[in-house]
């Protein structure tokens, strides 16, 4: 099983799973984007198993590219780990205290954000597709956790997974506008002549959301791999009927 491990230590650890043309329908891990979902099951259980873990162990939510999120608690485990209906609803972050609890987020283009907070063990994910960007999902995350969860955002490790590159997410001026207006982005587009097209850098717009929270940035990492273009990606725009990559991570109870 393709993944790529960006953290693993004797606290915590978090990856994304990658396309694998070896494993059930390319290692799709998406309930809701896929051919036999038990297919997607056994991947999952596979997934589970290299983790040191169960299946029962997943938290899922069904995202819906809003600008919510929500805070696992124990009552949470297992749910929409091998169900669709049973996912925490509308909702594109999950943060925990809890260990042995494995966060997911599911992307195929969209920009997944894991973290962890190394002082009180706080972890988490978000899904950033550039509706949620433009939402601010993770500047309202990092806010709440700075404000009500009571972080220092100079605690957190931040890791950007892998999503579509600047050169192939090519949007018209609607959504050029929405990211303009943010304030903050106008380094990370740039407008091609020949195509009449604009290109936007969705995963340095979520880095730059980080820092603005006061994430400093050498505690920010930036998978580049794209997804439309590596072998390795699973791309929505290249294919609507694509599987999805799983973002998680887990802190683990020593």
């Amino acid at each position: 099983m393709k993944t790529n491990i960006y953290v693993n230590n004797d606290k915590f650890i978090a990856g994304m799973t990658m396309k694998d043309e070896s494993e059930l329908e390319d290692n799709n891990m998406a309930l809701h984007a896929c051919v036999t979902p038990t297919n997607i099951v056994e991947n999952r259980k596979k997934l589970a198993t290299s983790l040191h873990c169960k299946l029962d162990n997943f938290v899922c939510a069904t995202q819906t590219h809003s600008a919510y999120f929500h805070r696992v608690t124990p009552d949470d485990k297992g749910r929409g780990a091998d169900r669709v209906h049973t996912a925490i609803a509308d909702t594109d972050a999950l943060y925990t205290y809890e260990p042995n609890l494995v966060l997911c987020s599911f992307t195929a283009d969209c920009v997944p954000v894991i973290f962890y907070n190394e002082v009180n063990g706080l972890i988490g994910v978000i899904h950033s597709g550039w509706q949620g960007t433009v939402k601010e999902i993770t500047s309202k995350l990092f806010e709440h956790l700075t404000q009500v969860e009571h972080c220092n955002p100079s605690d957190f490790h931040v890791q950007i997974g892998a999503a579509l590159s600047q050169k192939k997410f090519e949007v018209d001026e609607d959504v050029y506008i929405k990211f303009k207006e943010l304030g903050y982005t106008d380094e990370f587009m740039y407008y091609n002549d020949q195509t009449r097209k604009y290109h936007i850098d969705n995963q340095l717009t979520v880095k730059k959301q980080c820092e603005m929270a006061g994430i400093p940035a050498e505690r920010i990492t930036i998978d580049r791999t794209c997804t439309y273009i590596d072998p390795a990606g699973f791309s929505y725009r290249q294919d609507k009927k694509c599987g999805r990559h799983l973002s998680f991570i887990m802190k683990i109870d020593n």
